[in-house]
C-alpha cells in the first residue's frame, strides 16, 4: 500500500527530548533562564536584536502585543479576513473593534487600497497578516499608516525568516507575533514570540504575560498568566539552531513543484520578497473540495485548506462585518489548497505530489 504524505509533519527528536530531559533535571520548569535564553536566541536569529517577549502562544502574543501597543475600546484595527481566527478575535479580545479588508489576489496579504479605503477617525493602526510565510506588502501599508497617522502591526505567525527588500519580517511594526505552534516552521510545542520596536511596548508586554508584575507581588497593571515554560523554551532553543535549514528545505522543495505541477496556479512571489513558504499554496478554480478528496483518496497525498471560512463570515466576528463584500478573499476561500511543502518530504513525495496534481487536475478538466 502506498504510504500517505500528509499535509504537515512536526519535527522533534532526540536533541529536543534531551533539552526537555536537561530542565526537568534542573528543578526549574515555569518561566526562567531557559526562557530568557531563548528570547535572547530568537531576537538575534529572526529581528536584528529587537526586544521580543516570549509567551504561552501565539495568540496570547496578539493579544498582549496590542494591549501593550494600547490598543483598546473604541479603537479599530484594520485586519484581513483570510486569515486564521486569531487575528481578529485578538483585536476584539482587546475591547476594539477588527476592520477586515480585502486581500491582494497573488500573495493572499491585504491589500494597500482595501486598506486605505477602511480608513476612519477610529482607526488605531492596521495589522497585516504575512500568510503562508510570505510577506505582506510592508512598504505601501507603512505609507498608508504614516499618512494617517496610524499604527503598523504584524501577525507573523507563519512568517519565520521571511524578508521584504532584505529586511526581516517582525521588524517593520510597533509590534509583531511569531507563532511557535506545532505545525509552525519551527516549534516549542506551543508559545508565541512578540517582537517590540520600543521599551515601552517590551515592558507593558512582560508586565501583561505575568499577572501585571516586574517584581512579585508589586502588581501594576491587571495582567493574564501568559507566561512561557522553560520546558517550551527548550524545545524552542534547540529547534532555532535547525529552523534556516528546514527553511532552505522547505524553499527548495516549493521550487520543485514550481517547475513541475501542471494544470495549477502556483503561487507567485512579489519583488523582494523572500517566501518561506509555511504553506505552498495553489488556486484549483474547479471544485476545490473535489480535489483535495481525490489527491486524498486516489493518491494518498494530504493537503490543506487554510481558510475555507473568511474571519467576516464567522459566527464569532460576522457581527463586526454585517453585509461587507470582500470578492477576492471570498475568491480565495473557494479556491486554495495548500500542498505538502515540508522539510520531511523525500524526492520520491515530491514526485508522487506532481503526478497526482496533474492526475486530479486532467480527470477535473
Amino acid at each position: 500500500m502506498t504510504d500517505f504524505i500528509p499535509p504537515a509533519k512536526p519535527i522533534i527528536g532526540d536533541d529536543e527530548r534531551a533539552a526537555v530531559d536537561r530542565v526537568l533535571r534542573s528543578g526549574m520548569v515555569a518561566q526562567g533562564p531557559e526562557v530568557a535564553a531563548f528570547e535572547r536566541e530568537f531576537s538575534d536569529h529572526f529581528v536584528k536584536g529587537r526586544p521580543v517577549v516570549a509567551v504561552n502562544s501565539g495568540t496570547a502574543g496578539l493579544h498582549l502585543g496590542l494591549l501593550a501597543a494600547g490598543v483598546g475600546p473604541g479603537d479599530e484595527v484594520i485586519v484581513p479576513s483570510f486569515t486564521f481566527a486569531a487575528t481578529g478575535n485578538a483585536v476584539a479580545l482587546t475591547g476594539a473593534t477588527p476592520v477586515f479588508a480585502d486581500i491582494e489576489p497573488d500573495t493572499f496579504t491585504l491589500d494597500p487600497a482595501a486598506v486605505e479605503a477602511s480608513v476612519t477617525n477610529r482607526t488605531k493602526g492596521i495589522m497585516p497578516v504575512h500568510l503562508y510565510g510570505h510577506p505582506a506588502r510592508m512598504r505601501e501599508l507603512g505609507s498608508i499608516a504614516d499618512r494617517h497617522g496610524l499604527a503598523l502591526y504584524e501577525d507573523a505567525a507563519q512568517a519565520h525568516g521571511a524578508a521584504l527588500g532584505g529586511r526581516p519580517v517582525g521588524t517593520f511594526g510597533a509590534f509583531a507575533m511569531f507563532s511557535l505552534y506545532p505545525t509552525k516552521n519551527m516549534t516549542s510545542g506551543e508559545g508565541g514570540m512578540i517582537s517590540a520596536a520600543d521599551a515601552h511596548i517590551e515592558r507593558m508586554a512582560r508586565l501583561l504575560r505575568n499577572q501585571g508584575m516586574e517584581r512579585q507581588y508589586e502588581n501594576e497593571v491587571v495582567g493574564f498568566n501568559a507566561r512561557m515554560t522553560d520546558i517550551h523554551a527548550a524545545i524552542g532553543r534547540v529547534q532555532l539552531t535547525k529552523v534556516d535549514a528546514w527553511t532552505a528545505t522547505r524553499r527548495d522543495n516549493a521550487a520543485f513543484l514550481d517547475a513541475n505541477l501542471e494544470g495549477v496556479v502556483v503561487p507567485p512571489v512579489a519583488d523582494g520578497a523572500h517566501h518561506v513558504y509555511h504553506q505552498y499554496t495553489i488556486r484549483v478554480s474547479d471544485d476545490r473540495d473535489g480535489f483535495v478528496k481525490a489527491l486524498k483518496e486516489e493518491h494518498q497525498v494530504g493537503s490543506g485548506v487554510y481558510y475555507p471560512i473568511p474571519n467576516h463570515r464567522l459566527p464569532s466576528l460576522a457581527s463586526y462585518a454585517p453585509g461587507l463584500d470582500l470578492s477576492q478573499t471570498e475568491r480565495a476561500a473557494r479556491e486554495v489548497v495548500s500542498l505538502p511543502v515540508h522539510p520531511s518530504l523525500s524526492q520520491d513525495d515530491l514526485e508522487r505530489i506532481v503526478v497526482a496534481v496533474a492526475a486530479v487536475a486532467k480527470a477535473g478538466a
